[in-house]
């Protein structure tokens, strides 16, 4: 690259000459214009001289690179002196050069003493920013961290981000003067990236001075503690305020007027709700019942040292970490669980402080550095193996593969690659010696507190093999939610004491005393996503046609890269369909996260206000003294539209599962935020929160997949009173007009069904409510959930209602009476046990329920009409007798069509149209 620079030596410092034009301050925008086609003209020839594909290549590669910059630092002063570091900002996607995925924003720090990157997928994004290692390539790996950042940031409002600098000139051994130079390097760091972001001052965006433009504003930056920067906020958050910064010290998470994420422990908090739910579907409560572990890390770790103190059942067997070797074959539970906390409390502890005697017979705590470790009888049972000693690698390997319950990943490294892959597809040189491939874990479960411990294609291969595991995005992902709780919360107290007079003092008062409600709402995620997975898996195999779909719908529109996510292709997803094998967890993670990207994309883009959301439901991602104090300041807050999207694609997605949404739009016609709207609009009007709430109550009483059929059930419910609003109002469904025009109606339907239901409701309501009793459901759950099945009827019952201007209850006696007189009950169950295969089967199924639904609403809104002194129930009586041969008629064709025995799409079509022809004849 250098000599073909040289030999092209008129090319390079026109594109030199380039680079100042577009960056000077004091040029105008007329010179600057000017002085830039004229210059672009002479490169464009300039590289038509080139003598190779090389050289074309390379040269190319430096022009576009000059073309693809849209900031710098470089015409920036300090005491009318250059700076010792230069910064520029990219736009990946004019640089073909640049390997998959693309970021949407790149700046590079470079200096003599460090060189740096952060990398955006979005305008407003966030993750942490990491001491790298990894000199010659730590672009690739701060590239797959923020991968990984943009699927793990679903839970949040921004986006992935992730950055990394290298110090070139580190000292070797004291360690003091090697954090000191990391300090300087890391200031440098954030330095260059402030240097060129956007500030706002009263509310307007400023241009950083010295600083030219190609972009637009770009106001939102925010950094993260990461690898060897874990303390490292307080710093950041100092050079913010030297910059006037207006995010202050929300710039960086987790420093002194902050939530700390080990004192907290919310990062294995978190991935501990996601072990919890492997195990409880496992049939283990993790806070009765001992399980085994086997863990990557020690207890100085935030994530290994919080994680193994959050059950006193756990039997630490075995352990490791870049120094040491800890085996217990045996342990006392109770006594290494106050060692474990001892070791957590002291500072810097390691393996070998480990008090030795209460470590179990045959087990110690081994050096790395040992030429070989001898393996006690007790420890070679442990293991399942019969070598008397191993090499330290050796050990760690037999630790990878040992037969364990848990496998607590809570260190750095990647220790589990799939037996498909080589060494080098891992990219973690440092850990080949140790690694092992998925078919040759024997643990039950995998917890990942920590990142990138296992390849997905390692997960998939191990999830295909029965191990139960998520993603380290999924699991871990406490850290990332309570830092975005933490820099939204900052903001609207910024305005708080802009515009009410919060000292800031007062303010960290306050930010300390929410500690445990911000935890609460970031735990709540966890549970909630895992659970999402859980249901996705139940039905994957049944619904692998609507999860492709979702897939393909996913890459057509240029969101998701199936190859780079490792989803399988069309003909593996064939096998899987003719082996009735669905998709794994892994990768069920994947497609829920990008369901949310999506569906958070869709309803930020949307020209529809966002606001009415917060008419009916306000603002529940802070906490609910915020929510008490600053009401009015809430739907002010600069992400307010952010935040709302946020929440409403996770729970929507969360509930209804990944494809839901999609498949609706699809189905209906309907705009993104018409399929929120329904969602918000059902959810109110089945009353489904409070009865998800009681249903998640009974984790641990009754059997996991009785909450989860149960769980189905409701999402069914919604799942079908979405398809109603929409159908009813389209996009002209308002949430507060149709929540008010429904809301008291559907109230009574629900609890007073003793007052109208039919005899043949009432036989299957009672059967409903007996067969959860049967699966250990408590009674009076039992009975609200099956009131569940009256939920369809009872949205035309209570829109009728309110139409007519009649009571509620006596619509659902009209409902009743036409029920049992023209045996409707029997359609429906008919129509509701069709067996379907496929998208359009299932379609034709939906149709024909609604086509009796429709009929019988139709029915019930002619007879509404009559304004008669008799009851409506004594009106439908006297239209049945009216019609009483035409009923006669009809009833026989039902019993003919029972004697026939099978019912099929055909039968159930002919028996839709002549009960048409009686209703309107």
């Amino acid at each position: 690259m250098e000599e073909v620079l040289v030999a092209h030596a008129g090319v390079t410092g026109l594109l030199v000459e380039q680079f100042e034009k577009q960056f000077d301050p004091n040029i105008s925008i007329a010179n600057r214009k000017r002085e830039l086609k004229k210059i672009s003209a002479a490169v464009k020839r300039g590289l038509s001289r080139a003598r190779n594909v090389d050289e074309d290549r390379i040269l190319s590669a430096f022009a576009g690179g000059i073309e693809a910059t849209l900031r710098s630092n470089y015409f920036q002063t300090v005491d009318g002196e250059p700076k010792n570091y230069i910064s520029i900002k990219l736009d990946p996607k004019l640089l073909p050069e640049i390997p998959l995925p693309r970021p949407r924003f790149e700046v590079f720090v470079y200096s003599p003493e460090v060189e740096g990157v952060h990398l955006r997928n979005g305008e407003i994004a966030r993750g942490g920013l990491r001491w790298s290692d990894r000199r010659e390539d730590f672009r690739t790996e701060v590239l797959g961290l923020m991968k990984a950042q943009v699927v793990k940031n679903t839970v949040i409002v921004p986006t992935g981000a992730k950055g990394g600098f290298f110090p070139k000139r580190a000292p070797l051994e004291d360690r003091d003067a090697i954090l000191e130079n990391g300090i300087r390097c890391y200031k440098t760091f954030i330095r260059g990236l402030l240097d060129i972001t956007d500030n706002v001052v009263d509310d307007k965006v400023v241009t950083p001075a010295g600083v030219v433009r190609r972009d637009g504003d770009d106001p939102y930056l925010v950094v993260a503690a990461d690898k060897g920067t874990a303390a490292f906020s307080d710093i950041a958050n100092g050079i913010s305020a030297e910059y006037g910064f207006w995010l202050d010290d929300a710039f960086a998470s987790g420093g002194s007027a902050g939530y700390d994420h080990k004192k907290m422990g919310i990062t294995a908090r978190g991935a501990w709700e996601a072990v919890k739910r492997h195990f409880h579907e496992l049939g283990v409560n993790t806070q009765k019942d001992p399980f085994t572990v086997a863990g990557i890390g020690d207890m100085s770790g935030d994530v290994f040292g919080n994680g193994m103190l959050l059950s006193r059942k756990i039997k630490l067997v075995a352990a490791f970490n870049h120094r040491r070797i800890f085996l217990d074959p045996d342990p006392d539970m109770a006594a290494s669980f106050r060692e474990r906390q001892r070791l957590f409390k002291k500072p810097g502890s390691t393996w070998d402080d480990y008090v030795a005697s209460l470590i179990s017979k045959g087990g110690g705590v081994f050096s790395r550095q040992a030429k070989t470790i001898r393996i006690s009888t007790e420890a070679r049972k442990l293991l399942d193996i019969d070598a008397t000693s191993l090499q330290p690698d050796d050990l760690i390997q037999a630790i990878l593969r040992m037969p364990v319950d848990l496998l607590w990943n809570g260190g750095i490294g990647t220790y589990v690659k799939a037996s498909t892959e080589s060494h080098s597809d891992v990219g973690d040189r440092s850990n080949d010696a140790v690694r092992v491939d998925a078919d040759e874990l024997r643990c039950r479960v995998i917890g990942e507190g920590g990142n990138l411990g296992l390849t997905q294609r390692a997960r998939v291969e191990f999830s295909f093999h029965g191990g139960r595991v998520n993603t380290d995005f999924i699991d871990n992902s406490g850290g990332v939610d309570s830092s975005d709780r933490e820099v939204n919360i900052k903001i609207l107290l910024s305005d708080v004491e802009k515009k009410k007079g919060l000292t800031r003092d007062k303010r960290n008062e306050l930010l300390a005393s929410m500690t445990k409600d911000v935890a609460r709402l970031v735990l709540r995620n966890n549970y909630l996503q895992t659970q999402a997975i859980s249901m996705s898996e139940t039905l994957s195999a049944d619904r692998i046609d609507e999860t492709a779909r979702l897939i393909a719908d996913l890459e057509r529109v240029g969101l998701l890269n199936r190859d780079l996510e490792f989803l399988p292709h069309e003909s593996e997803i064939e096998d899987r369909r003719s082996r009735k094998q669905g998709f794994t967890r892994p990768e069920l993670a994947v497609v829920l996260s990008y369901a949310k990207i999506d569906l958070y994309n869709g309803l930020v883009k949307s020209p529809d206000t966002l606001e009415d959301f917060l008419q009916i439901d306000p603002q529940r991602y802070f906490p609910a003294v915020l929510r008490r104090r600053y009401a009015d300041l809430i739907p002010q807050h600069r992400l307010s539209r952010e935040i709302l999207a946020t929440l409403l694609a996770n729970a929507l997605v969360n509930r209804m599962g990944p494809a839901f949404a999609k498949r609706l739009q699809v189905d209906t016609g309907a705009k993104v935020v018409t399929v929120a709207r329904a969602y918000e609009v059902a959810r109110i009007l089945c009353r489904t929160g409070p009865l998800l709430k009681a249903i998640e109550s009974l984790d641990h009483k009754i059997p996991a997949s009785a909450q989860m059929s149960m769980m189905f059930e409701v999402s069914r419910t919604m799942r079908h009173a979405c398809y109603w609003l929409i159908e009813r109002w389209g996009d002209d469904l308002d949430i507060v007009k149709t929540v008010d025009r429904l809301k008291d109606g559907m109230a009574r339907v629900y609890g007073r069904s003793n007052s109208y239901l039919s005899k043949a409701s009432r036989v299957r309501h009672d059967n409903a409510e007996r067969r959860w009793i049967e699966m250990g459901v408590p009674a009076a759950l039992a009975n609200r959930m099956s009131l569940l099945l009256l939920t369809r009827a009872a949205l035309d019952i209570s829109d009728l209602a309110a139409e007519r201007n009649r009571d509620v209850l006596d619509a659902a006696r009209l409902y009743s009476v036409c029920n049992d007189a023209l045996r409707l009950h029997t359609l429906h169950n008919y129509a509701e046990d069709l067996k379907v295969s496929g998208r359009w089967q299932a379609a034709a199924r939906s149709n024909i329920r609604e086509e009796f639904y429709g009929i019988r609403r139709h029915l019930a809104s002619q007879l509404l009409k009559r304004r008669s002194k008799r009851k409506p129930e004594e009106v439908a009586q006297q239209w049945l007798r009216k019609h009483a041969a035409d009923v006669e008629s009809f009833l026989r064709m039902l019993d003919e069509m029972k004697l026939r025995g099978k019912i099929d799409f055909a039968t159930l079509s002919v028996a839709a149209q002549e009960l048409r022809d009686l209703v309107t004849g």
